[in-house]
């Protein structure tokens, strides 16, 4: 098919939030999933609980919870440290379903998040920031919200986003990017890693799609590994600052009217992206005219290192990914 250029919408997060006053939920008997066992003895167990909003805790876990947020997060985290979120139902809430603030050397695992404007958002956090192994299932935004995770102004060392699995049902959700990295920075030695994360679903927003790093700035952010089905307006975008990386991520998107582009560079609102590295992906994307457009440099954008290590028009397709990639409820 023929190529061509793409344009490209991408989301400005923007700061605030609202109230983080408690709503009370009825209690009811434990609720137990029918799949995704624990171990070969067991299933995942929730007690139901009221929304946890903490202020300076620390060395704490917060487990085996099925929370509703209702107008606010499940779960608020102010000025905390050592934290462990871990094996919890989280979500129905406008709000996000974790909030962090000023944080340091917090760890969400192994949680199922569905139905909120966000499923994690960290702002103003340094170091340690963990999400890993968690399943998302159809955020809600509206816009500036609508993301699994979003870091914002996250920076330091060991802060990742690994081994998530996600999922928007059209029709049942409303996304912007699935992971969004926004004024954020690792270093050198450790780059903020964005690694081996399913992703599928995604759209009708014009501006969303898989995964956006350097937006509005940042720099050592590393988008690796991930599997992309169908997720959007985009796969990956660099969009602004120094040092981020695309490398061996799998890109798929059928024609919808809202594709546009697999993997796009270009300096965003005066971001320069600056010794960026894209290297190693197979994408095959069409875009909303039925043209394959896999990727896009913005005029006078430096060619990324590793550039002609990718596979364009790859033989790939919705396979993949699994036909069932959430398993928790």
């Amino acid at each position: 098919m023929k190529k061509i250029k793409g344009f490209l919408f991408p989301f400005i997060a923007i700061l605030g939030f609202g109230s983080c006053s408690k709503t009370e939920i009825k209690p009811i008997s434990p609720v137990t999933t029918g799949l995704m066992p624990l171990n070969a003895n067991s299933l995942d167990t929730y007690t139901p609980s009221s929304v946890i909003n903490l202020n300076g805790s620390h060395d704490i876990t917060i487990s085996g919870k099925a929370i509703n947020g209702g107008n606010v997060s499940a779960i608020t985290l102010n000025h905390c440290y050592n934290v462990h979120i871990t094996l919890n139902r989280l979500g129905n809430s406008k709000r996000e379903a974790v909030a962090i603030y000023n944080c340091t050397n917090i760890t969400i695992d192994n949680n199922f998040v569905t139905n909120a404007s966000c499923g994690v958002y960290v702002e103003t956090s340094t170091g340690g920031i963990t999400i890993k192994n968690n399943q998302f299932l159809n955020i809600q935004g509206p816009f500036p919200r609508g993301q699994f995770v979003q870091f914002n102004t996250v920076s330091g060392a060991n802060n990742t986003i690994i081994n998530n699995k996600c999922e928007n049902i059209f029709g049942q959700s409303n996304p912007q990017e699935a992971i969004n990295l926004y004024k954020s920075n690792g270093t050198s030695l450790s780059p903020i890693l964005v690694d081996g994360n399913w992703i599928r679903g995604g759209g009708p927003a014009a501006s969303g799609g898989g995964i956006q790093i350097g937006d509005n700035g940042g720099s050592y952010e590393l988008a690796s590994n991930n599997i992309m089905v169908n997720p959007g307006q985009m796969g990956i975008s660099i969009s602004g600052g120094s040092h981020q990386s695309a490398i061996n991520n799998t890109i798929y998107e059928k024609q919808q009217s809202f594709t546009n582009v697999g993997i796009a560079v270009w300096s965003w609102r005066g971001y320069a992206v600056t010794n960026s590295t894209v290297s190693g992906n197979k994408v095959k994307f069409i875009n909303r005219a039925n043209y394959e457009n896999d990727h896009w440099l913005a005029p006078g954008q430096a060619i990324p290192a590793g550039w002609n290590t990718n596979i364009w028009d790859a033989n790939i397709n919705e396979s993949i990914l699994p036909a069932v990639i959430i398993t928790k409820k």
